[in-house]
């Protein structure tokens, strides 16, 4: 794969990214325009129940600051609701929102309960109590507050968004101690709808044009032998798979996830638990293959300037057998993992000679050296991960894997086992290729 089919890929797989973020987004503002938007058109949370033995229940100060007002009238943009119902029919309620400081100075040695933490979902509340006595006037006598409403029964208080510092209060009407409310939240965006519908078209387009990329960068180009600018020697590890030319199998292909347990649980055993659950699920490198291979494999090196033949026949069968499961995972081939066969997958690592062929110290900085390598295969990854969805849904409709997605999933394999045999299972010292290509 050339420079610019590798840039290509990064930057699709970075648009691929942007665009799950907006159509989450977007996704997520729909949701909540359908499932949470009340008559009034504001977003509402559920009641919440707010029971203390004191004069006020009270926020902490909530600062709130807006766009310049020559842009837009941020104030009309966003409406506030808080509603309320006492629990005692024999008091009325009082909702109020105040500047941060007229608040303290008429709660001033007042005892009262500010809210330090509030979980609507789990209808948890957690205080800070401040002790005092009753206040000298009732809250609806006073003249400081930007909003208010108060009486008998259920009382809802609207207020359009300002700037500041505010507090919510929430007292019995007469100033009396007991304060027992069940209160919900809600605030009016009427810009919400826009602003989903604008996520979801950005997604989509934004989308689109990183698949187009991907799918640019992915497409083979097939020249003739004479036009390939002459032989190239092979690098010592090399992997290859068949191309399934019969259709694949509709039903596994769908259950692919489940039906891989069993196999991925074998696996686990063999190279540690890490494999399975780390970020490697699609890569050969993995966590645990740390304390299984590449720690014997580095001091064999370092302090015997040798590599076993058992040891590296070792190493070899794991690799075939984890390729053969990455394989069966990325939907490339139906047939179920075996632990000895080779089946359509091709694995094959030169066996080094220690002493002529590997420095014994390079083992050492391997992993640093390689760092681009990983940077380039993160990206790659997830592309991968886009051209497997792709074929997943393709081998469902018409049982055949896209032969392009096909090629460069093995690609993306067959770079990771190049950097594998370099940086971990340490049987060569040549620097791998920045290709996908065998």
């Amino acid at each position: 794969m050339s420079a610019g089919r590798v840039l290509l890929l990064v930057f699709g797989a970075i648009l691929v990214l942007i665009a799950v973020g907006l159509l989450a987004g977007g996704g997520a503002l729909l949701w909540a325009e359908n499932a949470l938007k009340d008559d009034e058109g504001f977003y509402t949370t559920r009641a919440v129940g707010l029971a203390r033995d004191s004069y006020a229940i009270v926020s902490e100060p909530a600062e709130i600051e807006l766009g310049p007002a020559w842009i837009l009238d941020w104030s009309r943009l966003a409406t506030v609701k808080v509603e309320a119902t006492g629990n005692d029919p024999a008091k009325g309620l009082f909702i109020g929102i105040a500047g941060a400081e007229a608040a303290s100075a008429y709660l001033a040695g007042v005892e009262r309960d500010e809210i330090v933490e509030l979980d609507i979902l789990e209808k948890r509340v957690e205080y800070l109590h401040r002790p005092g006595g009753p206040p000298s006037a009732a809250p609806a006598s006073q003249t400081f507050w930007v909003a208010s409403v108060h009486g008998p029964g259920t009382q809802t208080l609207r207020w359009d968004l300002e700037p500041g510092n505010w507090v919510l209060v929430l007292m019995n009407e007469d100033g009396s101690r007991g304060v027992d409310v069940a209160a919900s939240l809600g605030v009016r965006v009427p810009l919400i709808l826009g602003i989903a519908i604008g996520l979801l078209v950005g997604g989509i387009v934004v989308l689109l044009a990183g698949g187009f990329m991907i799918t640019m960068a992915v497409r083979r180009t097939r020249r003739p032998e004479a036009q390939q600018g002459g032989s190239t020697v092979e690098y010592p590890a090399a992997l290859s798979i068949d191309y399934p030319e019969r259709a694949l199998d509709r039903l596994t292909t769908f259950f692919r996830p489940f039906t891989a347990i069993p196999i991925l649980i074998v696996l686990s055993l063999l190279v540690g638990p890490a494999f399975i659950w780390g970020d490697a699920r699609w890569r050969f490198e993995a966590p645990g293959l740390a304390a299984f291979v590449v720690l014997p494999t580095l001091l064999l090196i370092l302090f015997r300037q040798k590599y076993p033949r058992w040891w590296f026949d070792w190493n070899l069968a794991l690799a075939r057998f984890t390729a053969r499961v990455a394989a069966y995972l990325a939907l490339l081939t139906d047939v179920y993992p075996s632990t000895d066969e080779e089946q359509a997958v091709h694995l094959e690592i030169r066996y080094p000679d220690a002493k002529a062929e590997l420095n014994r110290w390079l083992p050492l900085v391997k992993w640093f050296l390689a760092i681009p390598h990983y940077i380039v295969l993160w990206f790659l990854d997830i592309a991968a991960v886009v051209a497997v969805i792709i074929a997943w849904f393709a081998i469902l409709f018409t049982g055949r894997y896209p032969r392009d997605l096909f090629d460069f999933v093995v690609g993306v394999f067959r770079w990771h086992l190049r950097v594998l045999a370099y940086a971990f299972l340490l049987t060569t010292d040549r620097y791998p290729p920045f290709s996908l290509s065998g």
